[in-house]
């Protein structure tokens, strides 16, 4: 009748596992402990190489190896969303620069604005009208301005209009030109963070949703 041994393959060091241990990750002490064993147990006719010993050498290393790699892009990547979240909070209640022409002044009553112009233009007018009624509430005559972004800001806004938080229509015309398009400042009313991304999604008050890759400038 065979030996156990001879048909395990195991020699004397042959131990069987304990019963009811379960599954579990092997360490660096258990891969050594293993190839103690194996060089133990090998046939002295048909000894290891040196390339098959430092083949499983460095495939365990590299093994190692990724597990310290997951284990640090998983804190990098704890961070960025630590990040992204602190980003998210700090820009609700900001104001965005959108294209459109409706605003709602600020607490102190401001409305803010940029106008592209086409061209140079001998004078430009802004006017701003209530959004509801369509009556003019104030006209701004800014002069003779060059071709490209031209900035304005109303800062006496009525206070009804302001506590209401009521909409005002902006119109920018150039003397002699097409009317420019006008970029507004709008509230920042919510933040969407993509499971996939770095890009931010902002609720944009009267504008809906917009990438945070569309803003380029926040006040």
């Amino acid at each position: 009748m065979s030996d156990v041994s001879s048909l395990t393959g195991a020699g004397a060091g042959y131990a069987a596992a304990p019963a009811g241990t379960g599954r579990r990750e092997l360490g660096q002490q258990d891969f050594l402990t293993l190839m103690t064993a194996q060089l133990q147990n090998q046939d002295p006719f048909a000894p290891m190489e040196n390339g098959e010993f430092l083949a499983q050498m460095a495939q365990f290393s590299t093994v190692a190896g990724l597990e310290t790699v997951n284990e640090t892009l998983g804190a990098i990547s704890g961070q960025i969303g630590g990040n992204r979240i602190a980003t998210a909070s700090s820009l609700l209640g900001q104001r965005v620069l959108v294209p459109g022409s409706l605003a709602r002044p600020d607490g102190d009553g401001v409305v803010q604005g940029v106008a592209d112009l086409p061209q140079a233009a001998s004078a430009v007018t802004v006017t701003y009208s209530d959004a509801e009624t369509g009556a003019v509430l104030h006209r701004q005559q800014m002069g003779a301005q060059p071709a490209g972004l031209m900035g304005f800001e109303w800062r006496d806004a009525p206070p009804a209009l302001v506590e209401a938080r009521g909409a005002v229509r902006v119109a920018v015309q150039a003397e002699g030109a097409a009317p420019a398009s006008p970029f507004v400042y709008a509230r920042v009313v919510g933040v969407q963070l993509p499971e996939t991304g770095q890009d931010l999604t902002l609720d944009v008050e009267d504008y809906g949703l917009r990438s945070s890759l569309e803003i380029t400038s926040i006040r």
